[in-house]
């Protein structure tokens, strides 16, 4: 009895049940594989998308200063203070141009002529009219004096009582007649001559000079169009041949925040840099401050003379520029040389980003004066250290990056 119930508790295997056995804990192993697998995937995904790849380069000090720190920093633009666009006194076609841009002229050089054969023929009316006269003025000039005689012959008549007093009247009327006339005559060719004089102006005006020596900087207009000392015809009147600069007056103008001001004054040295040339450093001196402001700028003009003009200086081309404190060198501080691709705005203040320990590190910046595609650091970084000159914009700090391979 105790045997049957023994046997009665056995669990009888069917055949075939251990291969689904098998089966089971193969599927159940191969999801164990595949979840592992997932999450060492994940973790690489995770690790390697808060790493940034950046580029960095090593902050150098700069070198000498020339004895002199920089108190302020500004930009600008090469100007002329002697620069004009001619025109015409009058409106006329034009007939020949004879410059060219980079063309250098004197001064009283023809530039241009214009089509003035109306004018002269009026030139040639007004000294017919001027001929005229003068020989009705010989005419009168004639008549007075036979007039004169005449009275002089009734006088003596009238002395021996030939003549009667009548006689005499007449002969002094004629005589006095004839002078008025001769005075009215010689009036008449003083207005003719002035009148030929307006007109040989009229036909000198067709003629275009250059007000002073200079080169031309731009050629407005062609011969047969129009050209007038105002703007006229609807925008197909020209109002000027040609631009000419003297190179001689050429100097720079900078605005400079209202707020600096004190650190600018008359005569102070200026170290400026041309955008085109950022390796030519140009000494330059204070001319004068313009004593006014630009209320919506906030900014007062600055205009600089540079000691040696050169060539190169072209006007409109742009510059910047460093004022220069020469009683402060003793007390400056060594400046540090960064591109200016690794100076950032971060909430309206100049930041640079560091390398260190392969982590990012904020620092605020005083930035210097800008040397080609470098800028001059005045606090923030020393030298020796990395800092970030490329790489993405959403930079944190504490960040963890990891460096490109030069």
């Amino acid at each position: 009895m105790e045997k049957q119930a023994i046997d009665g508790l056995r669990i009888r295997r069917e055949p075939g049940d251990g291969a689904r056995r098998g089966r089971a804990a193969w599927v159940i192993g191969a999801i164990l594989l595949a979840l592992g697998a997932a999450g060492i995937g994940y973790g690489v995904w995770q690790y390697q998308g808060s790493t940034i790849q950046v580029r960095t380069v090593l902050a150098r000090e700069r070198s000498g200063n020339g004895g002199a720190s920089v108190l302020l920093n500004a930009s600008g633009y090469v100007t002329a203070r002697r620069q004009a666009t001619v025109s015409s006194k009058v409106t006329g076609r034009i007939l020949e141009v004879m410059i060219e841009e980079g063309q250098e002229v004197a001064e009283g050089q023809v530039l241009a002529r214009l089509d003035g054969v109306n004018i002269q023929k009026e030139c040639e009316l007004a000294d017919a009219r001027l001929e005229a006269a003068r020989l009705a003025l010989k005419e009168i000039e004639i008549r007075l004096a036979e007039a004169r005689a005449e009275q002089d012959r009734v006088r003596a008549l009238v002395r021996e009582g030939i003549a009667t007093e009548s006689d005499r009247d007449r002969a002094e009327a004629e005589a006095a007649s004839l002078a008025a006339r001769l005075d009215q005559q010689r009036a008449e060719v003083a207005v003719v001559e002035r009148e030929l004089a307006a007109r040989r102006q009229d036909l000198e005006d067709t003629v275009i000079r250059a007000p002073f020596a200079g080169v031309v900087v731009s050629k407005n207009a062609q011969p047969g169009e129009m050209i007038s000392p105002v703007s006229a015809g609807g925008g197909f009147t020209r109002t000027g041949i040609g631009t000419i600069v003297d190179m001689k007056s050429l100097e720079i103008e900078v605005d400079v925040n209202e707020s600096y001001l004190q650190r600018v004054r008359p005569g102070q040295r200026v170290q400026a840099v041309l955008d085109a040339y950022p390796d030519w450093r140009i000494a330059a001196r204070v001319i004068a401050i313009v004593p006014t402001a630009d209320r919506q700028k906030a900014t007062v003009k600055v205009r600089i003379g540079v000691d040696e003009l050169d060539p190169r200086i072209l006007p409109d081309m742009g510059v910047k520029v460093a004022f220069q404190d020469p009683e402060g060198a003793a007390v400056s501080r060594p400046a540090v040389v960064v591109p200016a691709a690794a100076v950032r705005q971060v909430e309206g203040r100049d930041v640079v980003w560091v390398a260190a320990g392969g982590r990012l590190e904020r620092r605020a910046v005083r930035r210097g004066a800008s040397q080609g595609s470098d800028v001059s650091l005045l606090s923030g970084v020393a030298a020796g250290e990395k800092v970030v000159v490329e790489g993405p914009s959403d930079l944190r700090e504490g960040g963890r990056i990891r460096e490109m391979q030069p």
